[in-house]
């Protein structure tokens, strides 16, 4: 590869046409359809999909077959199909998609407003998911620039991914014969330790979510005059929580939660935490005086990688503070969040998370666990040795420095189902969400830099691939 004309090439196609695309993507409200029980009439993920498949077209990429898929109730989904050179498959993946749009964005910004500041593109969704259509095809059209052979690629890209992909199953049934099976599956959707190298993903953790509802009353009542006869909803919920939780220190404490950590991702979480040193912890926006469960980093990669753990992320039967009177409330919900080691069966943890909270309520309150559906963990096959040298080679070249192996805390559940129906494919599971990019949260930014370098390291591995080694899957 002619490293000065790809890089060319790359940064001219993101400084011209992918960051305004993006611009116009990130004013787009396509929330997922979790967030959005209105999704088909609002047309708002449809937008999104039109906006990337119109770029796409506008590429004019000889032979690539676009099509929006759309079967009946679920949400489209874009396929790009680049016939190739050697006979093997390639499977990028990404998704358009969004979060909702939380609270506390900093002055100037939001959610659907799109801003430029230095390096960063501040926005929901340019980093998660958006950018990564627009830096797979380019990654293809690098390659046709330079006469350069790859594989049959296939760009699949969903609009359910945060939501649990519930709709991607029927999908990847649908289009069985055209996916084919492919020998390296690359995904865009993940974490970067730094914005200096290239990360690649060996595991993310599986998740099983739901509300816990408490009730005692059937409405509220004076708490000065029940306090101390009835028991607070509250209360319970929190002795139901020390059944799966340790509050002193995070640790959940029913075995079959845990799994077994292998040697090697022990072994990548040392070398991890040694390049990354306090960014691990200081990355996050801490209120003043908090401080991290541990400065030991290579437990710290562990804790978010591979342990268990725990969050409530929404609360119901709380009124806001301007609304609280002196009433004792006749029910609690909340909204449980337990991630889990990769490994973990995320099915049967669920059927025991219900199980361990809702066994003998305390004082006979009517407790209920409403299940969210389970998502699989995954963890990574062997890194196959032309795949190792790419990845270590395409860092070399695009960012200056090694690459680097890691799992995510977070969960793909697209991952763990190729895993499963591919499992001679090798992974490349990657991404831009690095120190500060916030993704789910307020001020999330895209660090244009890193993307414009990964889409190159792309381009990359896609010729690695195709020159003998990856073909053989």
């Amino acid at each position: 590869m002619d490293l000065d004309a790809a890089r060319a090439l790359v940064a001219g196609t993101w400084q011209s046409s992918i960051l305004p695309a993006l611009e116009r993507y990130i004013a787009i409200p396509a929330k997922s359809p979790a967030f959005d029980g209105q999704w088909e009439r609002s047309g708002q993920l449809d937008r999104a999909v039109a906006l990337a498949a119109d770029w796409v077209a506008a590429q004019h990429l000889d032979e690539l077959r676009l099509d929006v898929v759309r079967l009946p109730g679920r949400t489209p989904v874009l396929l790009l199909e680049a016939p190739g050179d050697v006979d093997a498959t390639v499977l990028l993946y990404g998704h358009l998609d969004k979060q909702p749009e939380m609270t506390g964005w900093a002055a100037g910004l939001g959610p659907w407003t799109p801003v430029r500041r230095g390096d960063r593109l501040y926005g929901r969704g340019g980093a998660d998911d958006g950018y990564a259509v627009f830096a797979a095809v380019t990654a293809i059209r690098t390659l046709r620039a330079q006469r350069l052979p790859h594989a049959r690629c296939i760009v699949l890209i969903e609009t359910c991914e945060e939501s649990g992909s519930f709709d991607l199953p029927f999908y990847i049934d649908h289009l069985r014969e055209r996916i084919g099976s492919p020998s390296l599956v690359v995904a865009l959707d993940s974490g970067c330790g730094n914005y200096e190298q290239l990360w690649c993903t060996t595991s993310l953790r599986g998740i099983a979510a739901g509300a816990l509802r408490v009730r005692v009353l059937d409405e509220g009542v004076h708490s000065g005059d029940a306090g101390g006869v009835v028991p607070s909803s509250f209360r319970i919920a929190r002795q139901l929580l020390d059944r799966l939780e340790d509050a002193a220190t995070g640790e959940i404490r029913p075995q079959e939660f845990h799994a077994e950590i292998p040697a090697e991702r022990a072994a990548q979480a040392h070398a991890a935490a040694q390049v990354l040193g306090a960014i691990l912890y200081e990355r996050f926006p801490f209120a003043k005086g908090t401080r991290p469960v541990d400065r030991n980093g290579a437990e710290l990669v562990l804790n978010r990688t591979w342990r268990p753990v725990l969050e409530v992320t929404g609360a119901d039967g709380l009124p806001a503070l301007q609304d609280a009177g002196n009433v004792l409330r006749p029910e609690t919900t909340l909204k449980l969040s337990l991630r889990l080691p990769p490994t973990t069966d995320a099915v049967a943890a669920m059927r025991r998370f219900g199980e361990l909270l809702c066994a003998d309520p305390p004082y006979g309150a009517n407790v209920a666990f409403d299940a969210d559906a389970a998502a699989q963990g995954w963890n990574a096959p062997a890194t196959a040795a032309w795949l190792g040298a790419a990845l270590s080679r395409a860092s070399q070249d695009w960012f200056g420095r090694p690459a680097v192996a890691m799992g995510e805390g977070g969960t793909i559940p697209f991952m763990a189902m190729l895993g499963e129906r591919f499992p001679a494919a090798q992974f490349v599971i990657t991404g831009v969400l690095g120190p500060g990019a916030n993704a789910h949260g307020p001020n999330e930014f895209l660090h244009v830099p890193t993307a414009q370098r990964l889409t190159g390291a792309v381009a990359h591995v896609l010729a690695a691939h195709a020159r003998g080694a990856g073909s053989a899957g």
